[in-house]
C-alpha cells in the first residue's frame, strides 16, 4: 500500500494533477479557454464603450454642429419654396426674379465660389460621373446604329426567305410549311 500511496501522492498530491497538467500541454483546457475568451470579450466591450461614450460638448460646439447641418436643407427647402411661390403668385415671383437680375456679376462669382467651396467636391464628382456616362452613351451610338441596320437586314432577309418558300409551292416541303404556319401565328 505504501508504494501505491506514494505514487498517487506524487501524481495527485499537494493540490497537483500531473496527468491533467501533462494533457494540457497537448490540448487546451476548455474551461480555461472559455474564461480567457470571456475576459477578451469583456475587455473589447469596455474599450468600445469608452470610445463611443457620449462626450460632453459645450454650448459653442453644439451650436456649430447645428449650423453645419443647416445649409443643405435650407437650400433645398428654399428652392421648393420658390417653386411653390411661382405657382401661387407668379407676379410676386417674377418681381423677385427681376431683383435677382440686378445683382452685380462679381457678387454672383462670390456666391458661386462659396457654394462651390461648400458643395464643390461632391458636385465635381457627380458632374464627372455624368459626363463619363454621356461619353459612354455617345460612344455606343455607332454600335447601336450597326445593330439596328443588321436587324433590318435580317428582317428583309426573312421576307425573302418567306417569298422563296411561297415560290416552292404548297406540299413541296413539309418543314417549310410548318415553319410558315408557325411564322404566321
Amino acid at each position: 500500500m505504501g508504494l501505491i500511496d506514494g505514487l498517487f501522492g506524487l501524481l495527485f498530491g499537494g493540490g497537483r494533477n500531473v496527468i491533467k497538467e501533462t494533457a494540457e500541454v497537448f490540448r487546451e483546457n476548455a474551461e480555461a479557454g472559455a474564461l480567457r475568451g470571456h475576459d477578451l470579450r469583456v475587455a473589447t466591450l469596455e474599450q468600445f464603450a469608452a470610445e463611443f461614450a457620449l462626450q460632453r460638448k459645450g454650448l459653442f460646439d453644439r451650436a456649430i454642429d447645428g449650423l453645419n447641418r443647416v445649409p443643405r436643407p435650407a437650400m433645398a427647402l428654399g428652392v421648393l419654396g420658390l417653386l411653390v411661390a411661382a405657382m401661387v403668385d407668379p407676379i410676386w415671383f417674377a418681381s423677385r426674379m427681376q431683383g435677382i437680375a440686378l445683382v452685380p456679376e462679381p457678387l454672383w462669382w462670390l456666391l458661386g465660389a462659396i457654394v462651390s467651396f461648400y458643395f464643390g467636391a461632391r458636385h465635381q464628382a457627380k458632374g464627372q460621373d455624368f459626363q463619363r456616362s454621356i461619353a459612354a452613351t455617345v460612344a455606343r451610338a455607332p454600335e447601336v446604329t450597326r445593330n439596328i441596320d443588321s436587324l433590318r437586314a435580317l428582317n428583309a432577309g426573312a421576307g425573302q426567305v418567306r417569298a422563296a418558300a411561297d415560290d416552292l409551292g404548297a406540299g413541296a416541303n413539309p418543314a417549310l410549311e410548318d415553319w410558315r404556319r408557325a411564322d404566321d401565328r
